[in-house]
């Protein structure tokens, strides 16, 4: 098994991508910390995980109190950390800069970077060495969209952020890379698709741009994350994996 006995933290775990992630994680015989902001949400999305080898953990990323409390209930249940997949994130709204409001801007900021930010201040200090951080960005972390500055800010920043800290880990063999799922089959897309003027002609439009022909599923997020979780990708840093079917150029 590619993951037996090893302890990995999933933020935003209640999500699709956290929850196929942890799903295929829990196939490999990883022990689980599943995280996410609201207990009832976690607890009702994560029924099927063996609570011997889980633990639920309700948090805010963006808390510096919360965070690491989260490391330590991880080390008390588990005995250490050898995975933190920081996969909370939110999307803010579909408006044009000027008309962005800057509340939710500034939420945006806070969920996606700082959140990030203080995961690897607190918990990636924790892991085993030759560790693994894994951060959810996005194709727009790698591109320019309108009327979507905070996202496309914010999932530009967190490279930054795994940039600096592949640097920072690298003596301890802890490696740090960010995905960039592309159009994936998921909530959040089917918001921002229902907030467009013409929702079933934009729903063709992104699946005509997409090369393979179809959104990407979260699951196909979760194998990526997997190679990068497991010792397989023991000499694999600082680098962006893009999932996106071939939306970009």
């Amino acid at each position: 098994m590619r993951l037996k006995n090893k302890v990995a933290i999933i933020t935003g775990a209640a999500g699709n991508i956290g929850l196929a992630t942890a799903r295929l994680f829990a196939q490999q015989e990883a022990r689980l910390v599943l995280v996410d902001a609201k207990r009832e949400m976690l607890e009702s999305a994560c029924t099927e995980f063996d609570p011997a080898t889980t633990l639920l953990v309700a948090a805010d990323v963006t808390s510096p109190e919360d965070t690491q409390r989260t490391a330590h209930e991880a080390i008390g249940r588990f005995g250490g950390v050898d995975i933190f997949f920081a996969n909370a994130g939110v999307e803010g709204m579909v408006q044009p800069t000027n008309e962005y409001p800057e509340d939710v801007y500034d939420k945006v900021m806070d969920v996606n970077v700082r959140g990030v930010f203080l995961g690897i201040k607190y918990i990636a200090p924790q892991l085993r060495d030759g560790g693994s951080v894994i951060i959810t960005s996005s194709i727009m972390g790698l591109a320019g969209a309108p009327r979507n500055i905070a996202y496309t800010a914010s999932k530009h920043a967190v490279v930054g952020l795994m940039r600096s800290a592949a640097g920072d880990l690298a003596a301890r063999r802890i490696r740090v890379n960010t995905v960039h799922p592309g159009m994936v089959d998921s909530e959040m897309l089917r918001r921002l698709i229902d907030r467009h003027p013409d929702p079933e002609q934009r729903h063709a439009d992104l699946i005509a741009r997409i090369k393979l022909g179809r959104f990407v599923t979260p699951t196909e997020i979760g194998q990526t994350v997997l190679f990068l979780a497991s010792d397989e990708s023991c000499m694999t840093t600082g680098q962006t994996f893009l999932i996106d079917g071939g939306y970009l150029e």
